[in-house]
């Protein structure tokens, strides 16, 4: 059964007549009359008494009307659908993100939303592993993250922006004195570090392992505001991206080297799959603000 068919049948039962109802439809009466009887063979009843010219419904076409019917306003309200998100007047967008790339989330929902206000958006934050997990369960439409290259074959990544680590302690702290720090004076710090889930903490545990380092953490925490506001106190320190703390008037920060850490924010995606308008406009706005 076609949704063609169902056309032609509704507009035949509208007229009342084949030849009036191929017209407006801009077909033949035989293709229309053609269709039609498929379409009574499928169901295995006649919709319509042909009687000369003139046809009337039967009892199962009666029947049928409501069925054809519903079915085409279904079709075409769907049709009305995917033209709406097309030209983003519905729908909505699944954002997941770690709170490292808060700074471009913020500005970035109120610009999307201001140019397309009828579409409701969802910010997840979580930990890269928790957040990937959802991508590849279709829970989010992407997820903005730090990652230094491609680990998994099935994703798209799209490269925003470089961010370097940096020891962060509170304004008051020692770290006023210091222009930057070597890693391997990291140990001389009480840390208090992001717990394992997080991909900033598995990026500065590689580069431990590497120059078989061991650190002072006093400290893991899987809440990065609380992580942030016990550094406030000034009896730990911690280590991030840089942009996680660029809006932090309390902290201050310096840069690590030897050797010097950079991390990559990237947009992670599914590949090979549909993508949404709506996402390629919200990558868009992003990258313009990274200008």
């Amino acid at each position: 059964m076609e949704l063609r068919q169902l056309r032609y049948f509704l507009k035949a039962k509208e007229l009342l007549n084949f030849t009036a109802a191929a017209a407006e439809l801009y077909i033949s009466q035989s293709t229309l009359s053609q269709q039609i009887k498929q379409l009574e063979i499928e169901l295995g009843v006649p919709l319509f008494n042909r009687i000369g010219k003139r046809v009337k419904l039967t009892e199962a076409g009666e029947l049928f009307y409501e069925y054809a019917l519903q079915s085409v306003n279904s079709a075409n309200n769907g049709f009305d659908l995917l033209k709406d998100l097309k030209n983003l007047d519905t729908g909505e967008l699944k954002i997941g993100a770690t709170y490292g790339m808060k700074h471009i989330v913020t500005g970035s929902v109120t610009q999307f939303l201001s140019l397309y206000p009828k579409i409701v958006i969802h910010v997840i934050y979580g930990t890269s592993r928790e957040l990937i997990e959802k991508l590849d369960n279709f829970e989010l439409d992407f997820v903005l993250s730090f990652q230094e290259f491609e680990v998994n074959k099935n994703h798209k990544y799209q490269f925003l922006f470089d961010s370097e680590m940096v020891l962060i302690g509170a304004s008051d702290s020692e770290l006023n004195k210091l222009k930057k720090v070597k890693m391997e004076n990291l140990v001389q710090f009480p840390l208090a570090l992001p717990a394992k889930g997080f991909s900033t903490r598995q990026y500065i545990d590689s580069i431990l392992k590497k120059k078989n380092l061991e650190l002072n953490i006093s400290l893991e925490v899987n809440d990065i505001p609380m992580l942030l506001d016990l550094v406030k106190t000034g009896k730990f320190f911690t280590v991030l991206a840089k942009t996680t703390v660029q809006n932090f008037n309390s902290l201050i920060s310096v840069p690590i080297i030897q050797p010097q850490m950079i991390r990559k924010g990237m947009i992670i995606s599914i590949k090979d799959i549909y993508e949404k308008k709506a996402a390629k406009e919200f990558y868009k706005i992003i990258n313009d603000s990274l200008v």
